[in-house]
């Protein structure tokens, strides 16, 4: 084992979770317009060996970084979503989606040139079975961020960076995140000294100075050119993250097993699932563990505590269809249903 099993201190806890509403995080990120379409399976046609849909609806759900700022949202803090949607039906609808949650949208910028990154799923089904996917399609521009883009960015990092209480980052790849950026990020919230959270697919070891960073597993262990075939493993590849990156803190999660935690002088803690090992949809989990985590930093938490908190919430997120969101209330909840020092 890595370590003892921990027990949770279900006031200290209580408290840091009550402490989430009304702090101020800032998420930049790669905002992705999650599109659904629904069909309830009619026939096989007779122009090619496919299933024929008869359409029923569709639905836009926030997606990507835009994830994490509806699970922060619905966590009580006050978020601040950075990034960049095109000049279409998709950004307009995830504005109108972020608006009608009271989110504010001012820092969000508008790309006239480029289509909002939208992944559409064919969901295919009949009333009383489960919907599955069919095919999923992606639209993304393959332009490099403009100079006078990544300048407008650059102003909106600048100018309210100060006013945070916290910084998340939801690096999807998608192109918002330049070197440029990244540097002048790193910059202000090592000067303004705000917590930092980086939850990033593929470039993780360039967030030096991070407060935390999240990768699972598939993402941590290539990050420093190893594979996860084992615990002496997994120790190893956070004892390299940490001392790569420069961080306070590495949360690797693990999927049913857990999470662990690396932290200086080869302090580990991991934390093993909270209730079931048997999810319904992990989609979109790892936004629900970088956004809870930030709210617990931006409160004053511990890395511990931030880890545990995002634990439990990563066990609520997992029982539920599709992107979901978390709340207080749920968080509590599970926390009660967990053991007690």
């Amino acid at each position: 084992m890595l370590n003892e099993e921990i027990n949770l201190d279900k006031e200290k806890l209580t408290r840091i979770l009550n402490n989430f509403r009304d702090k101020k995080v800032m998420v930049l990120g790669d905002m992705v317009a999650d599109r659904y379409i629904f069909g309830k399976t009619s026939r096989v046609s007779r122009e090619a060996p496919v299933i024929i849909l008869k359409y029923d609806t569709e639905e836009i759900i926030l997606g990507g970084a835009a994830n994490s700022v509806n699970n922060i949202n619905a966590m009580g803090g006050r978020v601040f979503p950075v990034g960049i949607i095109g000049q279409d039906k998709a950004g307009r609808q995830m504005l109108k989606i972020m608006r009608d949650k009271k989110i504010v949208t001012s820092r969000m910028i508008v790309d006239v040139d480029s289509p909002t990154v939208t992944k559409t799923r064919i969901m295919a089904g009949d009333y009383h079975t489960a919907r599955q996917q069919v095919v999923r399609i992606d639209r993304e521009s393959d332009k490099p961020l403009s100079k006078e883009l990544e300048a407008r960015v650059l102003r909106v990092l600048a100018a309210h960076i100060p006013d945070m209480d916290a910084v998340l980052v939801s690096d999807y790849g998608a192109g918002l995140i330049t070197e440029r950026v990244r540097d002048v990020l790193l910059g202000l919230v090592h000067k303004y000294q705000k917590p930092l959270v980086v939850d990033s697919r593929y470039n993780i070891t360039k967030y030096e100075g991070a407060t935390l960073i999240t990768p699972n597993e598939t993402e941590a262990a290539p990050a420093v050119g190893m594979k996860v075939d084992g615990e002496k493993a997994l120790k190893e590849v956070g004892a390299r993250l940490l001392a790569k990156v420069k961080c306070k803190g590495v949360l690797i999660t693990q999927g049913r097993n857990g999470m662990t935690l690396f932290e200086p002088k080869g302090k580990i803690t991991h934390i093993d699932i909270a209730g079931s090992d048997d999810a319904v949809d992990v989609t979109g989990a790892g936004d629900t563990v970088a956004s809870c985590a930030t709210l617990a930093l931006a409160g004053g938490a511990g890395l511990k505590e931030a880890a545990e908190l995002a634990n439990l919430a990563a066990g609520v997120a997992v029982m539920k269809r599709g992107t979901a969101v978390v709340s207080i209330p749920e968080i509590k909840q599970k926390l009660d249903n967990e053991k007690e020092d």
